[in-house]
């Protein structure tokens, strides 16, 4: 089944693709466009555009553009959008991140749950850099160790143990590549479990509702198997920090 479909699917309940509430993300996106009554925003790997959508509903003098490989999310931000009134404040490219390009730079530019489409948090950091003007802020979410990973929270990743540090050690490499976080935000577990489980729910119940489909069978399989890897696995090991930072 193709992952980006499993995907949708997935955050069907959960449009944030991160352990957030819609309260942290409200709370984040406060700290983030603060001071400034119109700007730019830049969204690496916007998926559905839940964030862009979500800003630009509670700002209206600013504008946006959402960046994403999947073609069907992307038309589901636009419908979004729609919906909400601001599709004519958003722009939405199907490119890869990496490839993007743009004559104007951006006053907030985000990467929350997506730092592997760049190979981590530093490369990320770096493409963001690319598009950021002056003064700028990033927001950029990564996950780290909350303890020693056991080999069955990386099995359950498909993680090895250098893929993250721990949350000092992640705030530490922040710092020495040339950013100062100015806010940050640490998950809960119950952030977490409300994440996993709408997850695995929303796939499980697709392929409930839906056993003609020839990928039924296949969503079932995802879901149960994410659900035991989550569960057996990488629980209260893995947390995930969101970063508001701007450069020294």
């Amino acid at each position: 089944m193709d992952r980006q479909r499993i995907s949708r699917l997935a955050h069907a309940h959960h449009p944030i693709a991160a352990p957030l509430t819609d309260e942290s993300v409200a709370l984040l996106l406060e700290r983030a466009t603060a001071g400034a009554a119109d700007g730019r925003a830049l969204d690496l790997g916007c998926g559905e555009g839940a964030w862009l959508v979500r800003a630009l509903a509670a700002r209206p003098r600013w504008r946006a553009v959402g960046v994403d490989l999947d073609a069907a999310a992307l038309t589901r931000a636009r419908e979004a959008a729609t919906a909400l009134g601001v599709v004519r404040r958003i722009g939405l490219h199907h490119v890869d991140a990496r490839q993007f390009s743009s004559v104007e730079p951006f006053d907030l530019v985000l990467c929350v749950g997506a730092t592997h489409a760049f190979g981590g948090l530093l490369p990320t950091l770096a493409a963001a850099r690319e598009h950021l003007a002056p003064g700028g802020r990033v927001l950029v979410g990564e996950g780290f160790w909350e303890r020693e990973p056991s080999r069955a929270a990386l099995d359950g990743l498909g993680a090895a143990r250098d893929d993250y540090a721990d949350l000092a050690t992640t705030t530490d490499r922040v710092l020495a590549d040339g950013w100062t976080p100015v806010s940050g935000y640490v998950s809960s577990r119950q952030e977490w479990d409300d994440y996993e489980f709408a997850w695995t729910g929303a796939l499980a119940e697709w392929a409930l509702e839906h056993p003609e489909d020839p990928d039924a069978a296949a969503a079932r399989e995802a879901a149960d198997r994410h659900r035991r890897e989550w569960l057996h696995g990488y629980r209260g090991t893995l947390g995930f920090v969101t970063y508001l930072l701007r450069r020294d």
